[in-house]
């Protein structure tokens, strides 16, 4: 019994020393000048601020990029069905996709304004790329880049097609001259020659505020081997990029005007980062996609040069080749 009363006493000693010198510190407090405990109350915020702040995870921080899949889709050939739609299964294929948080772009040769006459493009936001990646609109149609011809290339370029008897077709910020591509799609071979036996070229360096985005030479499709002839021409001559969309056709822009470039672009300027790129497409425009992408995916009524260089080969634009090979071939809404 002593020695359990003589630890209790001792216990007891020991609280009142810890109890006086609480009391110290209480009155040492209480003494404090306003202003000093004012100081001390921000310093201790301040520091539960920064350990907060420390504690967020590196991939919550905003000058992180988000990570996702990006699906580059061109148009004509390979969206677009032989009638210049899109259907309904795959409408319904990009709804799914862009649900499931992917970066869905349309990455075509087409102007701006030939794409979005479309009535299915009008009811999905997401970017469009235009001319080859000469121009780049956002989701919320903002102009983000456009890479355009010199007024002296195109003027050498122009005199080099004018003497090889090839149609002639100039994409400006007027729009197409003396048209875009797609509304001669249904024209004879005499009503093509007489639109460019008769557009007057020299107008067109008398509009002010000239942009010049692309030249495309057109061939009817039993002179397919004047393709070939133009490309030589030009090659290496000057400082531009060349591709066919269709093989009676080559499409020239800047050298910066690239749909490859256009997609790691546009994931710089947005601060993203695609884990996976999938490209799809028919021509030969389609290949510098190819060439960024991780996937590949040509369809089945690309020339044999474009699927050579692809990864996959899917459906025809005629049996919904995207959207079988978004379900059934990549897997990508399992």
């Amino acid at each position: 019994m002593k020695r359990i009363y003589q630890a209790s006493n001792a216990t007891l000693k020991q609280n009142a020393v810890a109890e006086a010198a609480d009391a110290a510190k209480l009155r040492i407090a209480i003494n404090l000048d306003i202003d000093q405990m004012a100081s001390f109350i921000n310093k201790l915020a301040f520091l539960f601020i920064v350990e907060m702040v420390e504690m967020v995870p590196v991939t919550n921080r905003k000058d992180t990029k988000a990570s996702m899949k990006c699906i580059s889709i061109d148009l004509d050939g390979t969206l677009l069905n032989s009638e210049s739609e899109i259907t309904i299964e795959s409408v319904k294929v990009l709804n799914e996709l862009q649900a499931r948080g992917h970066c869905l772009i349309l990455n075509t040769g087409r102007a701006y304004a030939d794409v979005i006459k479309l009535e299915a493009v009008q009811k999905i936001k997401m970017p469009i790329f235009c001319i080859n990646g000469s121009v780049l609109y956002s989701a919320d149609q903002e102009l983000l880049f456009e890479a355009t011809l010199p007024l002296d290339v195109y003027k050498n370029v122009f005199s080099v097609l004018k003497g090889m008897d090839v149609g002639i077709l100039v994409y400006t910020n007027y729009g197409g001259l003396p048209s875009t591509l797609p509304p001669l799609r249904e024209k004879s071979r005499q009503e093509l020659d007489k639109i460019f036996h008769e557009f007057n070229y020299d107008q067109i360096l008398d509009k002010e505020d000239l942009k010049i985005y692309k030249l495309i030479a057109l061939v009817h499709p039993d002179q397919l081997e004047k393709i070939e002839e133009v490309k030589n021409a030009l090659t290496g001559k000057f400082p531009i990029s060349m591709a066919s969309s269709h093989p009676n056709n080559v499409e020239i822009t800047s050298n910066e005007a690239h749909k490859g470039k256009a997609l790691l672009r546009y994931q710089d300027m947005m601060n993203l980062t695609f884990d996976e790129i999938f490209a799809f497409g028919d021509g030969g425009n389609d290949i510098a996609q190819f060439e960024v992408a991780t996937t590949a995916v040509a369809m089945e009524n690309a020339p044999m040069q474009v699927q050579q260089a692809a990864d996959v080969i899917t459906k025809s634009n005629d049996e919904d080749g995207f959207a079988y090979a978004v379900r059934h071939l990549l897997g990508l809404l399992d």
